[in-house]
């Protein structure tokens, strides 16, 4: 991506009324704006010195600090200023357009979203995964996920990609370096332990891979669905777990038309959790709403993370319980939860059995949610270790998954001979790829300007 340095200028706070605001800018020398901005005044470089500021006209507009870092000690490795005032939204408009005015004849313009931070990636200041948790970071809804964004704006998730690259660049030398001098008759494979180097790559890369997976969780959440029969208990069920009144419940069949979304935390793990229409058979006589309303559920359970499927605990299963299950879609966890049993006698109780883990709680008395939490927390992969998640994206758990694939490649040639180590070389280079993605050493430049475009103004 080539890089653009006319300087640019935006507001660095969010919208609305606040104690202080900032406005920013940044460019390759800053010197002409302090000089049109505080005429006869030497801002000393990373010191805050309290000034008024003025309009063109002279008339002040506010009073506050100003900052200077001079390029590349700054966060986008150029020069940087700071105005910090009060965070009146149309205070902090008057001062930007006195910043964007005084720099104009310099080519001072509006930044666009997320400019500051992909200069500092473009200016080697983070990577492209440090940059990435800064929107991750601002943009965390939970404790974990903003103690995890923060792990990966230090550099942790880019130190162990970079481990990962750097083994995978280590075995393809010796593998090059074979193949450029074929007269040397040794065995490479068993001489240089070419397996066993792999065999620790392909490890480090599923620890790397499983914690990753474990901390998108946190910024995504898990989908769970809610299905069965109308009357079992699902609307109850969604406002056990949400801990308020956010569905509808009576008893008459077909109440829920439509889905109903609340999103939950359990141990800072988001859970987005969907009550759906009940299902019956379009053979009875159900109105057009509620047909529409059992098309919709299974839209969303093909969407699905978690499939929780309800049954009467009182009434026992039914054919319509069985039909239900065998239209869920393969490879979907499936718990199947036995509501009411404040009317049947059944105790708080999990049981696990071959086709799936089975719950016994009542929603309408609160007994077994606990259960269900605990459950949905295993499925989920949530474990009280202490050990870092990484807040990875979807393209980063992609890139994994691929590399995986190649050095899984990579590791069937490597169980056949040397004449293979043309195929083995080729396997190790486009999985250093996908692994060197992740940090942007090979992103491609139409893929940085999505990532950055979903940024805020002024980040």
């Amino acid at each position: 991506m080539k890089l653009d340095t006319s300087p640019i200028a935006a507001i660095a706070t969010a919208p609305g009324r606040g104690g202080i605001g900032v406005v920013r800018a940044s460019g390759k020398s800053l010197a002409f704006l302090v000089d049109a901005l505080f005429p006869g005044v030497t801002l000393a470089p990373r010191h805050a010195t309290y000034i008024p500021f003025k309009a063109a006209n002279g008339d002040i507009i506010d009073e506050g600090l100003a900052l200077y870092f001079k390029g590349p000690h700054s966060y986008t490795g150029e020069d940087v200023l700071e105005l910090q005032g009060h965070g009146g939204p149309v205070v902090l408009q008057m001062l930007l357009a006195r910043v964007l005015e005084a720099g104009a004849p310099s080519g001072l313009r509006l930044a666009e979203p997320g400019e500051f931070t992909r200069r500092a990636f473009l200016n080697d200041k983070l990577d492209l995964a440090q940059a990435e948790a800064v929107a991750d970071l601002i943009d965390a809804s939970t404790e974990a996920a903003a103690k995890s964004a923060s792990q990966s704006l230090s550099g942790a998730f880019s130190q162990v990609v970079h481990k990962l690259v750097d083994g995978t660049i280590n075995l393809r030398m010796l593998v090059e370096a074979t193949l450029d001098f074929p007269e040397e008759e040794i065995d490479f494979l068993e001489k240089s332990n070419a397996r066993g180097q792999l065999a620790g790559i392909i490890e480090a890369l599923e620890n790397v891979f499983r914690q990753a997976a474990q901390g998108a969780l946190l910024r995504e959440g898990l989908n769970v669905v809610l299905v069965g029969q109308p009357n079992v208990g699902k609307s109850s069920l969604l406002n056990a777990l949400a801990g308020a009144e956010v569905a509808i419940v009576t008893p008459i069949a077909g109440t829920t038309r439509d889905k109903v979304s609340e999103t939950i935390q359990i141990e800072g793990i988001p859970l987005n959790i969907i009550d759906t229409a009940g299902i019956r058979a379009v053979s009875e006589e159900i109105d057009v709403v509620e047909r529409i309303g059992i098309e919709r559920t299974w839209g969303e359970v093909g969407k699905a993370d978690v499939i929780l499927h309800l049954l009467d605990a009182n009434l026992g299963p039914s054919a319509a319980d069985e039909a239900i299950v065998a239209a869920f879609p393969p490879n979907v966890p499936v718990v199947r939860i036995w509501n009411k049993i404040d009317l049947s006698g059944h105790k708080p109780s999990k049981d696990e059995s071959a086709d799936a883990v089975h719950l016994y709680l009542s929603a309408h008395e609160k007994l077994g949610i606990d259960l269900l939490r605990a459950e949905l927390l295993r499925i989920a992969g949530w474990q009280q270790t202490g050990e870092s998640l990484y807040l990875a994206r979807e393209r980063h758990l992609i890139a994994l998954r691929a590399a995986r694939e190649h050095l899984e490649l990579a590791r069937q040639h490597a169980m056949q001979d040397d004449q293979s180590l043309d195929l083995f070389a080729e396997e190790l280079r486009l999985a250093q790829d996908h692994l060197s993605s992740i940090t942007g050493q090979f992103t491609p430049d139409d893929l940085l300007g999505v990532i950055f475009s979903r940024f805020c103004i002024g980040k």
